[in-house]
């Protein structure tokens, strides 16, 4: 297929790498980057040899495809001038920080007939491939995850990575749309316990989700834990499947009458992000074929449900809190 002439807007620690793998892609012309911060453009510029441009806009006139991989409050505002352009956007999760933005993010996608994928990338990871290709004839039961991660590190001038947003939004999001993406149901109940305790808003949430399906799902997130942790435990009606998603690990526990019997899966190594570029540009290039247009593995659409989910745990997050009249400041470190 002809090289689908992309660009980056936003090149710190995530963006970066979208630079650095479309660089190796195959169905990839670099044509820019651009970020508000020169000196972050700069120096990915010249460590992948890629043009750095003064505006966002003189980038994208001369793109067929942008990766968005902003500060989560600034994805609204940035992707909509790009998708009335006409540009197709893979926008680093969550979609947007509200949903007035995400809608209107869907809206302008739509209009203009381009690909709006959104970086979830969990989907993409070599554990959750195989889970989902095994788990078609069987019936999810429960899903516990656990996302925990260190409390990230200052930056000058900006707030430390993440935190403009709640743990719910900027780790938590991932369970839920891999959650979703599992048990195809709607939510009917949540329980939450949710808290500030660094930051302005959430670092440790936890949620206990019920399905209409009868699933249940119980989902914990931690921007301030010593130990980092991505993990899942899918029960179905015939097995328990054991996901490291960090070390992209799969074990499957099969239960029998009186005996359970246990293995470990041997993965293909993959790079999900990687992977993830590599299925937004596939889509790109039918969309561009067809001139209709072929979904992402994650669409927009699916970035919108998680996001709805993620803010209504959210604010039940901070309903907990006020009625209980927590004093943040008693958390300890986990």
């Amino acid at each position: 297929m002809d090289k689908i002439k992309v660009g980056i807007i936003g090149v710190g620690a995530l963006g970066r790498h979208h630079a650095r793998l479309y660089k190796e892609s195959e169905a990839a012309e670099v044509v820019g980057v651009f970020d508000v911060q020169k000196d972050n453009a700069d120096k990915v510029g010249a460590e992948f040899g890629i043009p750095v441009f003064d505006t966002w806009k003189e980038l994208a006139e001369k793109c067929e495809a942008l990766s968005v991989a902003v500060p989560a409050t600034y994805h609204a505002s940035t992707t909509i001038p790009l998708l009335e352009m006409g540009k197709h956007i893979l926008s680093e999760k969550p979609l947007a920080s509200d949903l007035d933005g995400a809608k209107k993010m869907l809206e302008a996608a739509k209009k203009s007939n381009v690909v709006l994928a959104v970086g979830h990338v969990e989907r993409f990871n070599p554990a959750m491939t195989y889970v989902e290709k095994s788990i078609k004839n069987e019936r999810i039961l429960h899903v516990e995850a656990k996302r925990l991660a260190p409390y990230p590190p200052p930056r000058q001038g900006m707030p430390r990575r993440g935190t403009e947003v709640s743990v719910i939004l900027d780790l938590m999001i991932h369970d839920l749309d891999l959650v979703l993406s599992l048990m195809k149901s709607e939510v009917v109940k949540m329980d939450v316990i949710g808290a500030p305790v660094l930051s302005q808003s959430e670092d440790v949430a936890s949620v206990r989700l019920h399905f209409a399906n009868g699933g249940t799902a119980d989902i914990s997130a931690s921007r301030i834990s010593r130990h980092p942790e991505r993990t899942l435990k899918i029960y179905t009606d015939s097995n328990i499947y054991h996901l490291d998603c960090v070390k992209a690990m799969v074990s499957v526990e099969t239960c029998k009458i009186n005996e359970m019997t246990g293995n470990d899966i041997a993965l293909e190594k993959r790079n999900a992000l990687a992977d993830e570029l590599d299925d937004f540009l596939r889509a790109v290039s039918e969309t561009k074929a067809t001139g209709k247009v072929a979904p992402a593995k994650v669409t927009g659409e699916d970035g919108f449900k998680a996001l709805e989910l993620a803010v209504a745990i959210e604010k039940e997050a901070r309903i907990y809190c006020k009625n209980r009249n927590i004093d943040c400041t008693k958390f300890l470190l986990q």
